[in-house]
């Protein structure tokens, strides 16, 4: 497992990532520990989660996920030290109307919230899950400093943030002498690319910021498992999968396996997160398995690297925009 410096910190994040959104929801507590302990033995020490998984699940209050990871660490005795948590802020926790949103009084609240759920004293990354049109730029960023300085975060992020909205966060942030993003979560994926590629990731390269992108699978679409006569999906979390079925996209699946055949028999996925590993510009993808079996086969994917001809490949079959040199 390789460790990389988050953006232009000195915090350094194994290759890939542990998303935790399934936690609670279609991986049960016992599941969820055997996850978490798999990947901290496998060399993973970034955990990401956020405070709403899995809100809208059926009997899921929220807040969910960050408890399973806080009491295994506390049953299993890992060292604090050890695990980069990283945990977001946004979404609805309540009924009232202050239980959602970036304010000053939602995030000094949901931080309290996560601090106690995850067991901590401080969160290593938190990241604003989404952007907040109805709060002042200004009043979310100067909150968000404040934590740092009082010592309960330590590096901030976003997430699904479009390029002009993330350049404004960093223009107000070094206008006022505040803590700024040094990380971003965008959607991206060999089956999703243009979200990313067409700004986010020049900001993200111009101004030295992290990317952890979510849904590196594409909702299992990227894992083989759809065939080109699927009619639909076979899972909750996978919904989203189907929008990927098109004959351009069947061509890129093949063209990964033959890839895949000729590195010594390595998985679609694998090659899927291959693809990204190989990308000096993304820090480390976000995995979600929900069985031990899909961990063993992303774990398979760390220190795999693609060569210029392979990715020259998946991006002429993916359509790629074209990437600096």
């Amino acid at each position: 497992m390789e460790y990389r410096s988050l953006g232009r910190t000195g915090l350094k994040v194994s290759e890939l990532c542990l998303g935790t959104m399934q936690f609670g929801w279609t991986a049960d507590e016992e599941t969820s520990f055997n996850i978490l302990s798999a990947a901290f033995e496998g060399g993973i020490n970034f955990i990401d989660t956020a405070d709403i998984y899995s809100r809208w699940a059926s009997g899921n209050p929220g807040g969910v996920s960050e408890k399973i990871i806080g009491d295994w660490m506390k049953k299993k005795g890992i060292p604090r030290d050890q695990i980069i948590l990283a945990t977001k802020v946004r979404g609805k926790m309540g009924d009232g109307p202050n239980d959602e949103g970036l304010s000053r009084t939602h995030i000094m609240a949901a931080v309290e919230g996560s601090l106690k759920r995850l067991g901590t004293d401080y969160i290593d990354l938190y990241q604003t899950h989404w952007y907040d049109e109805n709060t002042p730029i200004e009043e979310t960023l100067s909150t968000l400093d404040d934590l740092v300085r009082q010592g309960k975060v330590r590096y901030l992020g976003c997430s699904n943030y479009p390029a002009w909205r993330l350049m404004q966060a960093l223009w107000i942030s070094d206008l006022n002498k505040l803590t700024r993003f040094d990380c971003l979560q965008p959607h991206y994926s060999l089956v999703h690319r243009e979200e990313f590629e067409g700004q986010l990731a020049d900001v993200c390269r111009t101004y030295s910021l992290g990317v952890i992108p979510y849904s590196p699978l594409a909702g299992g679409f990227l894992t083989g498992k759809y065939k080109p006569d699927s009619e639909k999906v076979d899972s909750q979390r996978a919904k989203g999968a189907q929008r990927y079925f098109s004959d351009r996209n069947w061509d890129l699946l093949a063209k990964m396996e033959d890839i895949g055949q000729e590195k010594g028999d390595k998985s679609i996925s694998q090659i899927a997160l291959a693809w990204m590993l190989s990308d000096q510009l993304i820090t480390s993808p976000i995995i979600g398995p929900r069985t031990m079996d899909q961990l063993t086969d992303n774990l398979g994917s760390a220190g795999l690297r693609l060569t210029q001809d392979e990715l020259q490949i998946l991006d002429k079959a993916s359509q790629a925009k074209s990437k600096p040199s």
